[in-house]
């Protein structure tokens, strides 16, 4: 089982997939396949701004210790 990127990792690689997306020229399966890569690697990165945002909120939520 492949390890999941980072969300630096996975930004980068989706900006590739986009990149190269708009620049067309690409066949069909490719561009599909390019097209599934990308939305696997913004649920990666959805998952980080996530988890992050939940940490985030616990830290807010814990009381004040002053």
């Amino acid at each position: 089982m492949p390890e999941e990127p980072s969300y630096e990792a996975a930004r980068a690689e989706l900006e590739d997939v986009v990149r190269r997306l708009e620049a067309g020229g690409l066949g069909l399966e490719e561009s599909l396949a390019l097209w599934e890569r990308g939305e696997a690697l913004a649920t990666t990165c959805q998952q980080w701004l996530d988890g992050a945002r939940a940490r985030l909120d616990a830290v807010r939520a814990e009381p004040d210790p002053t």
